[in-house]
């Protein structure tokens, strides 16, 4: 009896594809906190729904499967529990509703737009001329990242396609110029540094323009009701605000980075002359690299927004309706075929656990679940009795920590920033309320420094497996924290010298 339990065991343990040990923890936690009772101002379901999401970020962390699996398996929790909905086809609707959302297809569609570029050549060309310019040391060729996403964030409204769709292919040809690919394991020549430069350069410069993300304008909408409308941020008036701040942290981040997570390779004697001589090899452009060349061309206008700058708002496009003409010209030009689409699994793997994720935040938001939390965080503050500084602190802080339990800024901005900045404004003095907004403003795109699922660029550079889900949520952390630092200091000292405050 006693070989029969442990063949069969041994046999579960070594056919089932899940780690067993941490399988077990997070059971052990959703089984907890589905027998608690529901807080006061949550529904049972609400509180269930609370669970299944704080077990699949635990189970993402622990790896207990792979993360399309966990995803899943989330899908098939919240449609089987039936915590969204009365009814199995109603809570199956909502577990799949994500799935149609723009902001994830335009994520699917950067991914295959960039196997573009290592099926041309042009990726590898691109990244050869980076490296023929700043190839001396890996940490120059950060800056060109960041350097390219900053020239690119005033025009670039969507961040996922800046980040993702056009600096994220240029970063992946440089790694594999140096023979850093995570299908090798050798991401960690120089692929993992630049994989985490490219991404944290991204929420940098979102915070720096009103035109650098989407989110923006409703933050730019949230300061002036709160304010009664005596703050308006303008065009002009975010820039200025967010330039000297933001140009530090893209000055001290590429360093702070290469400090957490250096590369192997840190001087390259030699990547200029090599770069320079394989260039020549190359010859110019062949006619497939001018057709993706100039999709990129297409893609930048149209996400620059410049047919509406032109001919009216009538012109004006959908980042994601942009993507998908890119890809179409490309497809029926020949530069990338159907095979090509169908055998990108990194795609179709971020579109499901990307898409779980966001299903799951967006259902907490409509269950009452945000508003609770935000509710809850107002009582709290207003019976501590503290003082108005470390109000306005513990405000930042919550609101942008809160964004691990977002996979949108965007729905997490609606859901929270328009309440925190009216709390903060009742209880701070009237002479620190803009430091204080222009502060909330910053926070709402550096809280996606934080997590793989922070926002639509997140899953496309982690997808590309050059960084851990361990190292990506450290290194998003104290990136996090420096930056909001960064702000608090040089920004308010910034804002004091423009004389906002």
């Amino acid at each position: 009896m006693y070989k029969t339990v442990r063949d069969m065991f041994l046999h579960f343990k070594e056919a089932v594809p899940f780690r067993l040990v941490p399988a077990l923890i997070c059971t052990a936690l959703l089984v907890s906190m589905l027998l608690l009772p529901a807080p006061d101002g949550l529904t049972p379901k609400a509180w269930g729904l609370v669970a299944i999401f704080l077990t699949t970020i635990l189970a993402i962390i622990l790896k207990v499967m792979p993360i399309g699996v966990m995803a899943m398996m989330a899908i098939v929790i919240v449609s089987l529990s039936q915590v969204t909905s009365t009814s199995s086809k109603g809570a199956i609707t909502d577990a799949l509703s994500s799935f149609s959302n723009p902001l994830i297809w335009l994520i699917v569609v950067a991914i295959l737009i960039s196997r573009g570029l290592k099926k041309t050549g042009l990726g590898s060309r691109i990244g050869l001329l980076f490296i023929s310019l700043l190839g001396k040391r890996t940490m120059g060729i950060g800056y060109g990242l960041a350097i390219c996403e900053l020239v690119l964030a005033p025009f670039t409204p969507s961040n996922t396609a800046r980040g993702g769709g056009i600096v994220h292919p240029v970063m992946k040809s440089i790694a594999n110029a140096f023979d850093s690919d995570p299908a090798k394991g050798t991401e960690g020549k120089v692929g993992t540094y630049l994989a985490l430069v490219n991404y944290h350069a991204n929420p940098i410069t979102s915070a720096m323009f009103l035109t650098a993300t989407a989110p923006n304008p409703l933050v730019v909408d949230f300061v002036a009701k709160a304010s009664g409308q005596s703050f308006h941020l303008t065009w002009t008036t975010w820039a200025l605000c967010m330039l000297l701040p933001g140009l530090v942290c893209l000055l001290v981040m590429p360093l702070i980075i290469y400090w957490l997570s250096p590369p192997e390779l840190k001087v390259t004697p030699d990547a200029v002359t090599y770069a320079k001589a394989e260039l020549k090899s190359m010859g110019p452009l062949s006619p497939s690299e001018k057709v993706m060349l100039g999709t990129f061309a297409l893609l930048l206008l149209l996400w620059a927004n410049v047919p509406a700058m032109l001919f009216g708002p009538a012109f004006s496009l959908d980042a994601t309706v942009v993507a998908f003409v890119g890809l179409f010209v490309l497809i029926i030009t020949g530069t990338i075929d159907w095979d090509d689409v169908l055998s990108e699994k990194s795609a179709w793997d971020t579109l499901v656990w990307f898409g779980a994720l966001v299903m799951m935040a967006e259902q907490l938001n409509k269950t009452g679940v945000i508003a609770w939390f935000s509710a809850g965080m107002k009582a709290a503050i207003v019976a501590s009795g503290m003082d108005w500084l470390p109000i306005a602190g513990v405000l930042v802080l919550v609101f942008v920590f809160s964004h691990y339990f977002f996979a949108s800024t965007t729905a997490h901005i609606s859901a929270m920033l328009l309440a925190f900045l009216t709390v903060g404004l009742h209880l701070i003095p009237a002479q620190y309320h803009v430091p204080f907004m222009l502060m909330m403003t910053a926070g709402s795109a550096i809280m996606m420094t934080l997590t793989h699922y922070a926002t639509g660029t997140s899953p496309i550079i982690f997808g590309s497996g050059f960084v851990t889900m361990g190292n990506w949520w450290r290194v998003g952390f104290i990136m996090c924290v420096v930056e909001l630092l960064i702000f608090a200091v040089v920004g308010t000292t910034w804002w004091k010298v423009l004389g906002y405050w």
